[in-house]
């Protein structure tokens, strides 16, 4: 398990400050919290460092994108290639998220498509994969939360 990177206050208001705005520059954030341009530089490259920030990106509506299905997959594995089957699932287009997870089933996929077809294709391809043996897709109806910057 990686170190865990403590952090205090001052890194929690500018994570969140940048959670709710990435393209705001170091300026403006110690402007919104109190501090030096420097101060607020300095604390970010401590955090990308130690691997809390991974990253800048944006927010998609992936709906407006065209990808108006969800699914939520659970697999099961066989072979103890449990490893080997997620990684392989991570690589395919459409899939959001793939967890290990405890329970009744080995994996959960969250992924998302464009067409039914798009989903059919996605799901014979899992079907087809070497110890993968069965699948249960469910097809989210309504998204009530979908957000996963938490602080």
């Amino acid at each position: 398990m990686a170190e865990r990177l403590e952090i205090d206050e001052l890194d929690r208001k500018i994570l969140a400050l940048l959670l709710e705005n990435a393209r705001l520059s170091c300026r403006e954030v110690g402007r919104a919290v109190g501090v030096s341009t420097a101060t607020v530089s300095k604390r970010l490259k401590r955090l990308e460092k130690g691997g809390i920030i991974r990253g800048y990106t944006v927010l998609l509506d992936h709906e407006k994108l065209g990808y108006e299905i969800t699914v939520v997959t659970a697999i099961t594995v066989s072979g103890g290639k449990l490893l080997e089957v997620e990684h392989e699932i991570a690589k395919l287009p459409n899939v959001c998220a793939v967890y290990d997870v405890t329970g009744p089933v080995d994996v959960m996929v969250i992924a998302k498509f464009t067409s039914r077809e798009e989903l059919s294709k996605f799901t014979k391809a899992l079907l087809a994969m070497p110890h993968v043996e069965r699948t249960c897709t469910y097809v989210v109806l309504t998204t009530v939360k979908e957000d996963f910057r938490l602080l």
